[in-house]
């Protein structure tokens, strides 16, 4: 490709992404395919030869688009969001272009002091305190498996690294049973073994690990010889938004010199709100937070910002510095591929810098109340339709429901019908959960560019489908 074909195809890619965006509500949200039609449309091997741009672009229209959920759809209310706010967008253009491997200070200033001005914003506007410094992971399961890394070399003396765990004292983490499954993968990758990940019984509305019986798991596993290290708490977990009482937890962990580690990875957006920082109350007190900006806050995936008390302890746990690594004449730059699993780095900062700048800490404040406002009015909507009822309470823009099924049918059978009778239908998708034992259906608003319609919509779309479902 020649720079004039770079130049006008570019464009073309650009002006596509623009009509795409615009007509997304004329789409259905879930992908309407079949397993395999994909794959079956695409030729078995590469081409020996190149093939004209027209030619490609035509492919990606015909047979890749169709075979797209769109996670951008203004009526995708599943799982959680993964925004792509228009002007995270442009960032990425800009860093596709330059295509910088952002590793080291050296191999790109302005990549690495970029991000440490925007973490600092972003621990403002949180309201998290100035001790806090952080680096900008890929994913809440990098962030999550760099804190945990951290725990066990803690507790083993900064030992485990240089010699393994054979031979050790078993190393104990500690969570509920609703947190992310990246804490599982965190555990087997640390090498800690998921039957050292210490299951918390959960209590009240919210689901919070009861602290009593977390102090009563860390005694007795101390007293059987085993080695407590860390505890992982979930505020906005991503079934039914479990949330843990983080001041609570925090006040065992010091009792005992454990590290805690806070997963927010969805709610913690909303904490640019300060009425919603009573989820948090306590945070000040945790060793490290993660938080999600792909996931709420507008940037497009992925974006991950991992908050540090003590950023040493990580590097500790993490720096190689071979000598091509280092960064000499230079002192007090940051590396954060130090700060990182992987070392090479993608300029992430840029789309964060263009977001908040773009839209303001008060326009993204707004989406997310109207998210929550507009979620909680569904719920109450649902609450009041026959046949209705709400499961779990909103936890900010996130509830579970179920229907009852005609002539006292199985529960699970009709709740997995509905769903995927709704999102067959494609004007909304959603995906279930399991609530103490029974499957329930989730909702939660979150996406950039829904409106209080959609959220109306919404609710058409899931009474429209129960109906159905009952009169036959």
């Amino acid at each position: 490709m020649d720079e004039e074909s770079f130049r006008d195809w570019s464009m073309k890619a650009a002006e596509w992404g623009v009509e795409y965006r615009r007509t997304l509500r004329e789409r259905p949200v879930r992908a309407q395919t079949t397993p395999g039609a994909v794959a079956a449309a695409i030729a078995s091997s590469a081409p020996e030869t190149a093939e004209p741009m027209e030619a490609i672009f035509a492919d990606f229209e015909e047979t890749i688009l169709p075979g797209m959920t769109h996670w951008q759809h203004p009526r995708f209310f599943a799982y959680f969001p993964a925004n792509a706010a228009p002007a995270s967008v442009v960032a990425e253009y800009l860093v596709s272009a330059m295509a910088a491997q952002c590793m080291l200070w050296q191999t790109s200033p302005a990549a690495t002091e970029l991000e440490t001005r925007v973490i600092d914003w972003l621990r403002q506007a949180l309201g998290l305190p100035g001790r806090f410094s952080g680096v900008i992971q890929d994913s809440a399961s990098s962030a999550t498996l760099a804190a945990v890394l951290v725990m066990r070399e803690r507790a083993l003396g900064w030992q485990g690294n240089r010699e393994g765990l054979a031979g050790q004292k078993p190393v104990r983490i500690y969570c509920s049973d609703q947190v992310h499954t990246s804490i599982d993968r965190a555990i087997w990758v640390a090498g800690i073994g998921e039957q050292n990940l210490v299951r918390i019984p959960v209590a009240g509305p919210l689901r919070a690990m009861d602290p009593a019986e977390l102090e009563a798991a860390i005694r007795r596993d101390k007293d059987a010889g085993r080695l407590p290290a860390g505890i992982v708490a979930s505020v906005g977990g991503t079934s039914v938004g479990g949330t843990d009482d983080v001041a609570a937890v925090c006040a065992v962990a010091k009792k005992h010199g454990l590290y805690v580690h806070v997963d927010a990875a969805w709610a913690g957006s909303a904490m640019i709100c300060e009425e919603f920082r009573g989820y948090w109350k306590g945070i000040e007190e945790a060793d490290s937070v993660v938080f999600n900006p792909h996931k709420w806050l507008g940037a497009q995936f992925d974006c991950s910002v991992h908050f540090l008390a003590d950023p040493d302890s990580l590097v500790k746990t993490l720096a190689i510095q071979p000598e091509f690594l280092k960064t000499h004449g230079r002192d007090g730059v940051i590396n954060y591929s130090e700060w990182t699993v992987p070392l090479g780095r993608r300029f992430r900062a840029l789309k964060l810098w263009f977001l908040m700048r773009a839209y303001g800490l008060d326009g993204l404040r707004e989406r997310i109340r109207n998210h929550v406002a507009w979620s909680q009015k569904l719920a109450r909507r649902l609450a009041k339709t026959p046949g209705f009822e709400i499961v779990t309470q909103p936890m900010l823009s996130l509830f579970s429901f179920r229907h009852r099924p005609p002539e006292g049918g199985p529960a699970d059978d009709h709740t997995l019908a509905l769903v995927n009778a709704i999102n067959d239908a494609g004007q909304i998708y959603l995906t279930q959960t399991r609530v103490d034992g029974q499957l329930a259906i989730r909702f939660q608003v979150g996406q950039f560019d829904t409106s209080e319609a959609d959220v109306d919509a919404a609710y058409d779309a899931i009474v429209e489908a129960a109906a159905a479902l009952a009169g036959k």
